[in-house]
């Protein structure tokens, strides 16, 4: 991957409609903007029950937004990260019709994962309370079979998601085919997603266990046999993380953007700048995506503490749903199904009163932890709470998945933050400091200064957070030179 910034995007909630669309854009408005794209699942079909992340065919593109040989032509422009969706298929995959048609003498029946098969002789409710679950209720659904027959599915995430065997030879067959597919698409990088989850062990948690670490690094290797790269998407506790980042090539600082929230919120960079002491290289930073704030990866666990303290958080929280006027209250928790447990579903613009110049404060920091930056396409253009979409679904994260339209696109392109924005965005994929050294020059608490430095090229920028004034200034031919 690039040293330059990613961009994450649905292909059709981008003003596009489809892959050339998106290609279009990245020559001309986004013009040297991105190195990389994470396009978000474009696979049939991209409106499931889950935004894409339940698909029927996981080696077909939606004939809506195009084919294989539109995205090879793509990804001779900008690298290209997709999404290996491992630990289920759709249920209205044809393997799982097939399942419920013929029960277990289907061909596919190795390939679905059942209770039984994990608790053969059955599970104690101490057993269930511990397995780990990103939302409420229990991770089996019951289906019928066509002869009227029942069986417990493991359904992780939503009944319309189907768990499969990842440990039989069918669901390492399935998977493989898949990463066959990207390779002959010109597919750089994949994103394991909800591979925490895909291992499951009697009287264990379920998430993240040891056999899922050995689990996610054969496939890691797999991968990379093929020429692929891998970023593991894992929402947990910070010290969870910095360990699985050991044994991957990336993985998200799901930390940063609640911790960036409390630096500009209470005007102190103390836990910002202790988690930056500690936190993994080999990350993909990130502000928003599109899911929501994650919560959980600066809490305690445990009785451990966390990166932010418990009741700090807990002011951080309530700040987003004061800034947000209550819309992210509407759209959190228990308030919109398809909920989490951990996670505000808001914008980041609204999540800090849609203030621009602290918004261009964030993502300047963004721009300069170590990491390679990703751009989410609506905090690109400092999208605003969708009520109205998600009104429509009540699935709370769509309060942040916006369709924008061409006219929206151009609209925000005209403005001056975009225009600020944009050139923070180019200094960062350029600048040769970046390549270099990482150092936090300031122990003062209400200053964040942070210095790039490649040989006699250096980068750097200054927060003053009592003043919520910064300012960017680097070398060049000329001598010192200020950005913005």
């Amino acid at each position: 991957m690039q040293n330059k910034i990613q961009l994450i995007t649905y292909v059709d909630r981008l003003g596009c409609k489809n892959l050339m669309d998106l290609h279009s854009l990245v020559k001309d408005e986004f013009k040297g903007l991105f190195g990389g794209i994470h396009i978000l699942p474009f696979f049939y079909p991209i409106d499931g029950a889950d935004a894409g992340f339940d698909p029927i065919d996981h080696t077909q593109i939606d004939p809506r937004l195009g084919d294989w040989g539109d995205l090879r032509e793509l990804s001779k422009e900008v690298d290209i990260m997709s999404d290996l969706i491992v630990n289920h298929i759709s249920a209205n995959s044809k393997q799982f019709i097939d399942y419920i048609e013929k029960g277990n003498k289907s061909e596919f029946a190795e390939l679905i994962l059942t209770r039984q098969k994990i608790f053969p002789e059955g599970a104690t409710k101490a057993e269930i309370s511990k397995i780990y679950r990103p939302r409420p209720g229990f991770p089996f659904t019951k289906f019928q079979f066509d002869d009227g027959s029942e069986e417990s599915v493991w359904t992780t995430f939503t009944s319309s998601q189907i768990d499969i065997d990842v440990n039989s030879e069918m669901g390492d067959a399935y998977l493989e085919n898949i990463l066959d597919t990207f390779q002959g698409a010109g597919i750089s990088m994949i994103r394991l997603d909800a591979a925490g989850y895909a291992i499951k062990k009697p009287g264990t948690s379920c998430f993240m266990i040891e056999e899922t670490f050995d689990f996610i690094a054969q496939l890691t290797q797999k991968a990379k046999s093929r020429g692929i790269e891998v970023l593991v998407e894992i929402h947990s506790f910070y010290k969870t993380q910095i360990e699985i980042a050991k044994r991957v090539d990336y993985v998200y600082d799901f930390a940063l953007p609640v911790l960036v929230l409390d630096c500009l919120f209470n005007r102190d960079a103390t836990n910002l700048k202790k988690w930056l002491e500690v936190a993994p290289r080999n990350v993909i930073t990130v502000l928003d995506t599109h899911d929501g704030i994650g919560i959980v990866d600066v809490a305690s666990e445990d009785g451990k503490p966390g990166l932010i303290p418990d009741d700090v958080l807990n002011e951080i929280v309530e700040q987003i749903h004061i800034n947000s006027k209550g819309a992210s209250l509407k759209a959190t928790g228990a308030a919109a199904r398809n909920l989490d447990l951990y996670q505000v579903n808001c914008t980041y613009f609204d999540a800090l009163g849609k203030n621009k110049r602290t918004y261009l404060i964030a993502r300047a920091i963004q721009f300069f932890v170590p990491g390679i930056p990703q751009v989410y396409y609506v905090g690109l253009l400092t999208g605003t709470n969708d009520m109205e979409l998600l009104k429509k679904t009540n699935v709370g994260r769509d309060i942040n998945r916006h369709y924008f339209s061409k006219k929206e696109i151009n609209e925000v392109i005209a403005t001056d933050l975009f225009s600020e924005l944009k050139k923070l965005m180019v200094f960062r994929n350029s600048h040769n400091a970046f390549n270099g050294d990482f150092e936090l020059t300031s122990t003062e608490k209400n200053v964040l200064n942070i210095k790039w430095t490649n040989g006699n090229d250096w980068a750097e920028i200054i927060v003053d957070l009592k003043v919520m004034e910064f300012a960017v200034t680097f070398s060049d031919a000329n001598g010192v030179q200020i950005l913005l």
